[in-house]
């Protein structure tokens, strides 16, 4: 399965759930994650997609501690199969 097969199916399984996973860019700062997902109850998180067995480059990787230092949870989704978990987590925090 391609990354842009798994983008696809966070942004659909979100909106089933009544939110958003919304693609994030953001000009003068590379290596933010692909997705900002907004779920009911203002739970946010950051979700980097990448295609089965594939890693985060090291710019990504300091994005996301950055991120994370801040407060906010981050994820990596290489596979669909991990996106209910995911998004069930986000439920929870």
């Amino acid at each position: 399965m391609r990354e842009n097969e798994i983008e696809r199916k966070l942004a659909l399984q979100a909106k089933k759930m009544g939110g958003m996973a919304v693609k994030f860019t953001s000009p003068g700062l590379d290596g933010v994650p692909d997705r900002i997902v907004l779920l009911p109850g203002r739970k946010i998180a950051f979700v980097e997609l990448k295609a089965p067995g594939k890693k985060p480059r090291p710019l990504q990787i300091k994005r996301m501690r950055q991120l994370k230092n801040l407060g906010f949870p981050v994820y990596v989704v290489d596979r669909a199969e991990q996106i209910g978990g995911v998004l069930d987590e986000i439920c929870a925090t």
